[in-house]
């Protein structure tokens, strides 16, 4: 019996998707979300740490994915300070890090590929690199 969807359909924050892989896919899917969580898995970062550690992805980009991961309940965002400067902190929700174990093998799977097929290379060979 399939567990991912014992019903015509599944609802999560008033979203109806047909089965569990679709809604896991809209939380962390497309190029860029699975990353930053990575990147916060193991401690909360500012918005500038996430910026020099996934070079790659555009500042507009980067903020419109952590407001709906925030949105999603997988990010939390706590501010200090009432005035300029603030500070902003960005961290994996209890639902985030549930998420955790999947990012590793997701990451273990990469590797494995590109040992097998490809290679690794520095920063300096390859500017166009995607996280």
């Amino acid at each position: 019996m399939r567990t991912e969807c014992l019903g015509d359909f599944v609802k999560l924050n008033e979203k109806t998707y047909p089965c569990t892989v679709s809604l896991t896919m809209d939380l962390v899917g497309g190029k860029w979300k699975a990353v930053i969580l990575y990147h916060l898995k193991d401690e909360p970062k500012r918005y500038s740490e996430l910026r020099k550690e996934i070079p790659s992805v555009t500042e507009m980009t980067l903020s419109l994915q952590l407001k709906q991961l925030e949105k999603d309940g997988l990010v939390s965002r706590k501010v200090y300070g009432k005035k300029p400067p603030i500070k902003v902190v960005y961290s994996l929700t209890d639902l985030g890090k549930s998420f955790t174990p999947v990012l590793e093998a997701i990451t273990k799977w990469g590797n494995q590929i590109v040992s097998e097929k490809g290679e690794f290379v520095s920063s300096e060979k390859e500017p166009n690199q995607t996280s």
